[in-house]
């Protein structure tokens, strides 16, 4: 079971609209790197795992990715509201708001939509936690 805080661990204050960089920024939501990814993979994987200390990391690390996938919702968010029809085109993000308006959608920044595929779950805990770290950029 989660516990939920009704605030973000860092607060977000973006006053000024800048659709560039949101369209930049959303790849860390739903990109192949991004957030949504991370947390489902954490989360999916704890279950396979033979000690319960494991399984109980895992299910941490895969509720703080969900509290980043928060984190980049509200800068995106926070970054295309008020959004005039001209900073729509001229700023580039055009493709995406006729599609989504100005909601949130998990979406890579080259266009292509969040995919289950860009992580693994195997159920053998060393391939899995290997995975975790080459996702996380701690291999290299």
């Amino acid at each position: 079971m989660f516990n939920y805080e009704k605030r973000l661990q860092y607060p977000v204050n973006i006053k000024r609209t800048d659709a560039r960089m949101a369209k930049a920024i959303i790849s860390q939501f739903g990109g192949p790197d991004g957030e949504l990814g991370a947390s489902l993979r954490y989360l999916s994987q704890r279950f396979a795992m033979p000690y319960r200390e494991v399984m109980g990391i895992l299910t941490d690390i895969g509720t703080e990715e969900l509290n980043h996938m928060e984190m980049i919702c509200t800068i995106v968010h926070q970054l295309t509201r008020n959004l005039t029809p001209e900073q729509i085109k001229e700023q580039g993000f055009a493709d995406y708001y006729v599609d989504h308006t100005t909601g949130l959608y998990p979406i890579a920044a080259s266009g292509d939509p969040f995919t289950a595929a860009t992580f693994q779950s195997l159920g053998d805990p060393i391939s899995d936690l290997t995975e975790d770290l080459a996702a996380d950029g701690a291999m290299a």
